[in-house]
């Protein structure tokens, strides 16, 4: 049993960077000036849209979509637990 004296083993970086993979990605909202960033391989869009891009845990992008129910329907449909970030 742990008390409070005892510390929690820490992550290295690569552990951390790896934690929730394949199981936990999140909902960011970005403006169409930033889509080029997280997809290069998007077309260019017109400046000012507000779109939503689905995130794996180590921010690596999986969707790009212009409602925010939709990136979530796509976590859910490949299994990947959604949270919320502030």
């Amino acid at each position: 049993m742990r008390t409070e004296n005892d510390k929690a083993p820490a992550l290295t970086p690569q552990e951390f960077a790896h934690l929730g993979d394949g199981a936990v990605a999140y909902v960011k909202a970005i403006n169409s000036e930033d889509v080029s960033r997280l997809f290069p391989q998007a077309p260019p869009l017109r400046p000012g849209v507000k779109l939503f891009a689905l995130l794996g845990a180590d921010g690596s992008p999986i969707m790009l979509t212009d409602s925010k129910d939709a990136a979530i329907a796509n976590a859910w449909e490949h299994e990947l637990e959604t949270v919320s970030l502030h």
